[in-house]
C-alpha cells in the first residue's frame, strides 16, 4: 500500500481558542469546532450549513471528556491507495483526506477526518489499565426540524429489550421532528432533504464495542444510544434457539484502556449516485488481519431454504437428502455456480454432529469434490459458538470453504466480540463466513476479508410471509444499506409477480417485480458470495437465462454508478477483467426510457448480451427478452424498464 503524506503540522495549545476549521481536500466541505464541556462540530457544504453545532463527548469511569481542555492539536493530510484483496466494489480505493486530532489530556483524544464525500470522527484513549465506557454522547443537529430522513426502526419484541433486532425492517420516510425518544433507529439512515446534499449516517471499525442506535426528541436533533453490557442472559428455546439478554450493566463497554473506538461516519452526497458508490466505510476500517487471502474464492452459490426445496421433474423425493443436494450440485456445475448451501435442517440445530438421517455427508462431500463444486453449511450461532473448533475441523474434512451462522439479533459489546471471534477462527481454518440475523457490515469485511458478506437486510426470504420486499424497497437498498458494506439479499426468484398478482405463499414463493428485476440484483447488489435462491427445476427449463445469470462475477475491479435516485431507480456498470456488466433496477414506477453513453468501455468492439423486460412484463412479470448486438464505446445504450423492472447487459470484447 503506497502512502503519500502531503502535510503534517502540530499546534500546541492549552485550550482551544476561537474556532478551528477542517476542510475536505477539495475544500467544499468545512468542519468547524468549538469546545466547552463538550466538543461541538458543525458542517457546511459549498458555504451552506448542513449540520448545526453538534455535541460529542465520552464518559469513562464516571468522568466526561473533553472537560474543557485541549492540550494539543495535530493536523494531517493523507493521500494513499488501498488495495482491496477481495474487491466487492473496486480493487483500488483512493483514500484522500485531511484530519485534525485533539489531544484532550494525557488519557483521551478525538480525531476528525474530512473527505471529499463526507466526514468522520472517532475517540482515542491512552489509559494503562482497562476502562469502562459509561456512555458516548453524540447529538446530531440537522438544523432543520422538518428535514426528511429515511430510516429503519426496530420493532419491539415480546420478552426482550429494544436492543434485540435482526436489523431487517422496512424503510420509513419522515421529518426528523416526528421522531420521538421512543423511536429507535439503527444505522445506516439517510438525511434526505428535498434539495441540497444528503447525509448518510453510519459507523465503521466496530470492534469490542456496541453498535450505535439513535432516537429523536421531536426536534431537529437525533441522539445516539447504545446497548448496555449484558450481565445476564437466557436461551429462548424454539425452532432456532438464541441467547437473549435479561439484564444489562450501567455501562456500554468494558475494554482495554489504550485503543481507538469506532468511527462515526457521515457520507455527504450532492448526487444520489455518490451514496451507492462511496468507499468511505471501507476506508475507515482496520486493515486486514488475514495475511494470505489466496484461498478466498468469490462466486455464486445456491440456497434451497426460501423455495422450501419445491423441486419438480425429478425422479426422487425432494427434501433434505443426498439425492436432492446432488441435484443442486449438478445444477451449479451446469451453469457455472461455484458452491451449494445446505441450509437449516442438514443437522440438529443444537448439535452440528447430529446429522439429518437422510444425508450421507461423506458421499455428498465426495460427489461435490468430483464435480468441482464446494459445499457451504448453515449453522445456528448459539451452537457454532459452543462447538466452534470441532465443527470447523469437521467442515474442513468435508471440503467446506464457506459457512453461514444465524440468529444473533444483537450488536451489544458481547455480541460484537462473537463476530470477531468467529471470523478469526474461520480464517485460521481457511473458511469463509457469512452472518445472518446480523448488524450491517461496518467495515468488518476489510478487517476480516474472509467474512465475505452478511445479512442485516430485509431480503428475498420475506417474500415467503409478507409484502415488504417491494421494488421500491429494493432500489432503496443500494443507496442506504449497501453504503455500509456488502449484503446478502439472496436474489434470483424465478416466479415473478406484479403488484396486483403478488401473494406471499410459503412453498410457492414469488417475488415482486419482473424477472429482470431479480436478475439485475446479481449485478447491482454487492456480495462476494452471491446466493441464487430460485428453483433449479425452473432454471433448467430456461438455460439461456441461467447461463447469463451464472456468468455474472461477484468481485469487481471497478464500479461506476451511472444514474440513480433513492427508492426510484439505479443504473450501475461494473468491470471484471476484460468484461463489463451493466445492471439497472426500478421501483414500482418505471423511469422514462433513457440512453446511456458507453464511454466506460475500452477501445474496440464488444459483443453485448442483453436481458430486458418483455413487452408484456407489466401484465406478466415473468416476461423477458434476450438479444445480442455489437457496440463500441462511442455508442449509446437504450434502457427501458417496466414497473418494478430491471435490465442486464454483459459486454465481451470481440475476439476474446
Amino acid at each position: 500500500m503506497k502512502t503519500i503524506v502531503l502535510l503534517v503540522s502540530l499546534l500546541i495549545l492549552q485550550k482551544l481558542s476561537g474556532q478551528e476549521n477542517l476542510y475536505s481536500p477539495d475544500r467544499t466541505i468545512r468542519v468547524s469546532f468549538k469546545v466547552d464541556s463538550v466538543i461541538r462540530f458543525a458542517v457546511d457544504v459549498d458555504g451552506k450549513e448542513l449540520i448545526a453545532p453538534s455535541a460529542v463527548a465520552l464518559q469513562i469511569d464516571g468522568k466526561v471528556y473533553p472537560k474543557n481542555v485541549i492540550s494539543n492539536i495535530k493536523r494531517n493530510s493523507v493521500k494513499q491507495d488501498i488495495i482491496n484483496p477481495i474487491p466487492e466494489r473496486r480493487k483500488i480505493i483512493i483514500d484522500h483526506y485531511n484530519s485534525i486530532s485533539f489531544k484532550i489530556n494525557p488519557v483521551s483524544g478525538l480525531e476528525f477526518r474530512a473527505y471529499n464525500d463526507g466526514i468522520s470522527y472517532r475517540w482515542v484513549t491512552f489509559f494503562k489499565d482497562s476502562i469502562r465506557i459509561k456512555d458516548e454522547f453524540f447529538e446530531l443537529d440537522l438544523s432543520d426540524s422538518k428535514v426528511p430522513i429515511i430510516f429503519q426502526e426496530t420493532e419491539v419484541r415480546a420478552g426482550v429489550d429494544k436492543f434485540h433486532t435482526s436489523f431487517e425492517d422496512i424503510y420509513q420516510r419522515k421529518p426528523v421532528d416526528s421522531i420521538s425518544k421512543e423511536s429507535f433507529l439503527y444505522t445506516p439512515y439517510l438525511v434526505s432533504p428535498d434539495s441540497g446534499p444528503k447525509i448518510l449516517v453510519t459507523e465503521s471499525d466496530l470492534e469490542d464495542y456496541p453498535g450505535i442506535f439513535f432516537h429523536g426528541s421531536h426536534n431537529q436533533i437525533l441522539h445516539a444510544d447504545f446497548a448496555g453490557y449484558p450481565n445476564s442472559e437466557k436461551v429462548n428455546e424454539g425452532e432456532f434457539p438464541q441467547a437473549v439478554v435479561t439484564g444489562r450493566e450501567n455501562f456500554i463497554a468494558e475494554t482495554k484502556g489504550s485503543r481507538t473506538f469506532p468511527w462515526r461516519v457521515m457520507i455527504i452526497a450532492r448526487k444520489d449516485t455518490v451514496l451507492a458508490s462511496s468507499d468511505m466505510v471501507y476506508r475507515l476500517a482496520s486493515p486486514s488481519r488475514v495475511p494470505d487471502v489466496s484461498w478466498i474464492h468469490p462466486g455464486q452459490g445456491t440456497d434451497e431454504w426460501i423455495i422450501g426445496i419445491s423441486l419438480f421433474n425429478v425422479p426422487f423425493k425432494a427434501g433434505i437428502n443426498t439425492a436432492t443436494y446432488k441435484y443442486y450440485i449438478d445444477f451449479a456445475k451446469k451453469f457455472g455456480l461455484e458452491r451449494i448451501m445446505l441450509d437449516a435442517g442438514w443437522s440438529d440445530t443444537k448439535d452440528l454432529f447430529n446429522i439429518n438421517p437422510g444425508l450421507n455427508m461423506d458421499e455428498l462431500a465426495a460427489y461435490a469434490k468430483q464435480q468441482g463444486i464446494k459445499l457451504s453449511m448453515w449453522t445456528l450461532a448459539l451452537t457454532l459458538d459452543r462447538q466452534l473448533d470441532s465443527a470447523l475441523e469437521q467442515f474442513s474434512r468435508w471440503g467446506v470453504d464457506f459457512i453461514m451462522t444465524d440468529f444473533m439479533d444483537r450488536d451489544d459489546q458481547k455480541m460484537v466480540q462473537f463476530y470477531h471471534r468467529v471470523a478469526k477462527a474461520c480464517a485460521d481454518k481457511k473458511i469463509m463466513v457469512m452472518f445472518h440475523g446480523a448488524f450491517k457490515t461496518a467495515g468488518f469485511n476489510r478487517t476480516w476479508p474472509n467474512a465475505v458478506t452478511r445479512e442485516g437486510v430485509l431480503g428475498s426470504e420475506y417474500n415467503i410471509w409478507s409484502e415488504k420486499p417491494t421494488p421500491d424497497h429494493n432500489v432503496t437498498l443500494p443507496f442506504i444499506r449497501m453504503a455500509a458494506g456488502p449484503m446478502d439479499y439472496e436474489p434470483g426468484l424465478l416466479d415473478n409477480a406484479t403488484k396486483q398478482t403478488f401473494r406471499p405463499i410459503s412453498g410457492k414463493v414469488m417475488s415482486q417485480g419482473t424477472r429482470c428485476h431479480q436478475l439485475a440484483m446479481f449485478l447491482v447488489y454487492e456480495s462476494v458470495i452471491q446466493i441464487f435462491s430460485g428453483n433449479p427445476s425452473q432454471g433448467l427449463m430456461e438455460p439461456e437465462f441461467m447461463e447469463l445469470l451464472g456468468s455474472i462475477p461477484t468481485s469487481w475491479d471497478e464500479t461506476i454508478v451511472l444514474d440513480g435516485s433513492v427508492s426510484k431507480y439505479i443504473v450501475t456498470a461494473r468491470k471484471n477483467g476484460n468484461e463489463w456488466f451493466l445492471g439497472a433496477m426500478s421501483g414500482w414506477e418505471a423511469p422514462p426510457l433513457k440512453k446511456y453513453p458507453l464511454n466506460f468501455l475500452e477501445e474496440g468492439e464488444y459483443e453485448v448480451t442483453i436481458c430486458q423486460d418483455g413487452i408484456n412484463a407489466n401484465q406478466n412479470a415473468m416476461d423477458y427478452t434476450m438479444l445480442k448486438k455489437r457496440v463500441r464505446r462511442t455508442d449509446m445504450l437504450e434502457i427501458e424498464m417496466k414497473n418494478g423492472g430491471g435490465f442486464l447487459a454483459r459486454f465481451r470484447k470481440s475476439g476474446n
